[in-house]
């Protein structure tokens, strides 16, 4: 689980995250990524909507992104700001996929 600090939770910090961030997109998921030069955590946020499926698939799939993005962590530089959306695909796909694509996109674009 991510701790409170390692978690975008403004509507403002989404919005300027996803408009000016680099883009990583994937089969099932578009990551944005905005460097800052704050010396403090990383923070992730999750856009998953209702074309993901139900609220019991839009929740497992949120989980899945957040157990990913807390095992990427260490790897991630301070002061990173990553969204990440959830395609309506990324429902039926299964974890290992998911994780492969979400760590190539922090990477390649958030790496520290």
């Amino acid at each position: 689980m991510l701790a409170r600090g390692n978690r975008i939770t403004r509507g403002a910090d989404y919005r300027s995250v996803v408009r000016g961030g680099s883009r990583c997109p994937a089969a099932h998921t578009v990551t944005h990524v905005v460097s800052t030069s704050e010396q403090r955590p990383p923070r992730f946020g999750f856009i998953v909507s209702k074309q993901v499926g139900g609220a019991v698939v839009r929740n497992t799939v949120r989980r899945r992104l957040k157990a990913i993005c807390a095992e990427a962590l260490p790897e991630v530089r301070p002061g990173a700001d990553v969204v990440i959306r959830a395609l309506p695909a990324a429902a039926s796909v299964d974890f290992a996929t998911l994780r492969t694509e979400v760590i190539r996109c922090l990477e390649r674009k958030a790496a520290a």
